[in-house]
């Protein structure tokens, strides 16, 4: 098998200790875990979560996935690392994967196979069958499903003897699509670093720094939109409520984009065409990905996500309010377990404001309502979003359902203590 790859690209910052810190386990698990890359998304965000999670119990993992630049997480949280381009949909490199991953299996001699995605899912399945050993499966968003070929194609994630959604929205997705049974079904959400996103540490050098990249003047209000450069993430729809908000007169503003775009689609030239047929180009900066992510939401006054798919829980929204800033969202871009917002809660504990996926015009009139509020009332809606987030997505509390989740899996005890449930819907 290939070697561990560790790029040159800094690591994130790291929500768990490493294995320096991890308590030996009287009964160690090993786990396969497979992703097709690496290299940022909520999926591979999430594999290395997982990672942490169970090296700092005294487990061990390996994880089978296309070098990217976040394999340096992966090796210095103390797991093996092992290039192999689970990512392809090609059935002969599937089955060649699967016999791949099975050997790997067998010769770590794993006690479960977990997968992050569709393509590596349909191989880990196959080797967890030859091996006899249990396959767990995580959702992090919602599949389309244009045709039969597709629904049979996605339906792998819902094999798993487990079955981990990020959110509820996610979970009754797949109780909806393919009547997996609720027991089935563990809703575990993704944590967030609360010292790294954390308002009170991020200093005015650090926020000065990333509006002056951005050539932000100081009265200028920025609407940051987080995510990779996807169709499914409603840029598009962005660009025409820009459009919108300039006609209406709004003025001192800038939509700063700011994800990755790793150019397997025409989306982005598409995005860039939209952008000067609407002659918006003035208000818009499409930005590289930040590293300092803290000081861009501090630079900010909303965070936005327009998804028009079923988006889980995205790690960005979560971030943004942490870092106490208002959110608006689209109807799939969050579930009320991410974001709250009128009517599902009071006026009095909305972290953020909801609007009609794929309406530009719905998206303006959020914003515009946003940008309304008096300054007092926008600070008190950033400071729920932290205290909303603060009780429902730390870091030790994720950990213990994960770990409780295994034991149930293996039925061995893979937690300290032992005591922490799975939550289920």
């Amino acid at each position: 098998m290939p070697g561990s790859v560790a790029p040159d690209t800094p690591a994130i910052e790291k929500r768990f200790s490493a294995k320096s810190a991890a308590p030996i386990a009287s009964d160690p698990i090993t786990v396969l875990i497979v992703v097709p890359t690496l290299d940022g998304g909520a999926a591979d965000a999430g594999a290395v979560e997982l990672v942490r999670i169970l090296q700092s119990a005294g487990h061990h993992t390996i994880v089978a996935s296309r070098a990217g630049r976040l394999v340096a997480d992966i090796t210095s949280a103390g797991a093996e690392f092992v290039a192999l381009d689970t990512g392809t949909n090609n059935p002969i490199a599937i089955l060649r994967n699967a016999l791949a991953l099975g050997r790997l299996a067998r010769d770590r001699q794993c006690d479960a196979i977990h997968a992050f995605g569709r393509a590596g899912a349909w191989s880990a399945c196959i080797a967890a069958k030859l091996r006899g050993i249990p396959f767990v499966t995580s959702w992090y968003k919602g599949f389309q499903e244009q045709n039969v070929f597709k629904r049979l194609y996605n339906g792998v994630m819902a094999r798993g003897v487990r079955v981990v959604a990020v959110s509820d929205q996610i979970a009754q997705l797949i109780n909806d699509r393919y009547c997996t049974p609720w027991d089935k079904i563990a809703i575990v959400p993704c944590s967030i670093d609360f010292n790294r996103f954390d308002p009170a540490q991020v200093t005015h050098a650090r926020i000065d720094a990333i509006r002056n990249s951005w050539g932000v003047k100081p009265e200028t209000k920025v609407i940051l939109v987080t995510g990779r450069i996807l169709r499914r993430k409603g840029h598009d729809v962005v660009v025409k409520a820009v459009r919108r908000l300039k006609d209406m007169g709004l003025k001192d503003f800038l939509f700063v984009f700011v994800g990755e775009d790793r150019g397997h689609t025409h989306y982005t030239g598409e995005l860039w065409d939209l952008v000067l047929s609407t002659g918006t180009m003035d208000v818009i900066r499409m930005a590289a990905p930040v590293s300092d992510m803290p000081a861009a939401y501090a630079a900010s006054s909303v965070v936005v996500s327009a998804a028009i798919q079923p988006e889980g829980v995205q790690r960005a929204l979560l971030e943004a309010q942490a870092m106490a800033r208002a959110v608006v969202v689209s109807d799939l871009a969050a579930g009320a377990d991410v974001v709250l917002t009128a009517p599902a809660v009071p006026e009095g504990r909305v972290t953020g404001l909801r609007f009609a996926s794929g309406d530009d015009a719905a998206l303006a009139a959020t914003l515009l309502r946003l940008f309304f509020l008096s300054e007092p009332a926008r600070n008190a809606m950033g400071r729920r979003g932290r205290d909303w987030v603060l009780g429902h997505f730390d870091g030790e509390g994720v950990a213990a359902q994960m770990l409780a989740l295994y034991s149930e899996i293996t039925g061995r005890p893979c937690a300290p203590g032992g005591d922490a449930t799975v939550r289920q819907n």
